[in-house]
């Protein structure tokens, strides 16, 4: 993977323009900025200011761009006192945000890459997903959620059923993505399940050629990611999974956030941060 360049991380000062709640206590955020939104590629992230009371900034990744308008946006749900008041944050209010941070998912030639988010790993997922919109790639993505997932859900056109997982995202069906979802909740239309059971029934209605051109990206909770990586390495498949932890400067200071990666000269400790958030899943896990 390709590190940061720090030097390109900005400072600024961001106008929230819409500030949208969900159910469970989540959250999608736009702000505006220019140069996050042209500079920011998929898996980076942004270090936020969540009010003037807290000191410590909160990481979140980004989740969809417009680099036309200017603006970026985030999904967040309250866990705890900094996004509790980051809640409270109004249309209008500015809040100063750090980067874009990290280095990003890389594309590579293989053409049908799967795409797999679990919970607070759904927005780089998203990210990804509207970069390689409008090209000859042929991705397929795995959302997953056990609360109600934070964005309009639709029967996919072109009516394929994966045991169940007959809906998909509206955006992404709008971006020509094929998406399911996955949950444990019992919603419509949605594949009862962990999103690495929906991602074997995936490549099982593969041809041999067609997994040949299968890569994987991914974004959750550490346990998710751990049976994504027993889950390529049975299928013999490439893999990029981006790494989630506590940060207190994200910036590669303080060194806070590091993880033991397989090299060819033996184990080098990285920070998540700015030599991640992204890394081969082979040497991770």
């Amino acid at each position: 993977m390709s590190k940061a360049n720090i030097h390109k991380i900005k400072v600024c000062d961001c106008q929230i323009l819409l500030h949208s709640r969900f159910e469970n206590e989540q959250y999608i955020l736009t702000l505006a900025s220019s140069i996050i939104a042209q500079q920011s590629k998929p898996g980076q992230f942004v270090h936020l200011r969540v009010s003037d009371y807290l000191a410590m900034r909160r990481p979140i990744s980004i989740m969809s761009v417009d680099s036309e308008k200017g603006t970026f946006d985030l999904l967040y749900k309250v866990v705890g006192k900094g996004t509790r008041q980051l809640a409270k944050q109004k249309v209008g209010d500015m809040l100063s945000i750090v980067g874009p941070i990290g280095n990003s998912f890389e594309l590579t030639n293989k053409k049908l890459p799967l795409l797999i988010g679990g919970g607070v790993g759904m927005p780089p997922m998203i990210a990804f997903a509207q970069q390689i919109k409008n090209s000859d790639y042929k991705p397929f993505a795995i959302l997953g959620s056990e609360v109600p997932f934070p964005f309009s859900a639709k029967l996919a056109d072109n009516g394929k059923d994966y045991q169940g997982a007959t809906h998909t995202m509206t955006e992404l069906e709008d971006w020509g993505i094929e998406c399911r979802l996955t949950s444990f909740q019992g919603f419509d239309g949605v594949f009862k399940g962990f999103v690495t059971d929906l991602a074997k029934v995936y490549l099982d209605s593969l041809t041999v050629d067609e997994r040949m051109q299968v890569e994987v990206y991914a974004c959750g909770p550490h346990s998710m990611l751990v049976t994504v990586a027993n889950l390529i390495k049975e299928h013999d498949l490439p893999c990029q999974v981006s790494l989630e932890e506590n940060m207190a400067c994200a910036v590669g200071g303080c060194a806070g956030c590091v993880v033991e990666v397989k090299t060819e000269q033996g184990i080098s400790m990285q920070r998540i941060c700015v030599d991640g958030p992204v890394f081969d899943a082979y040497q991770v896990f």
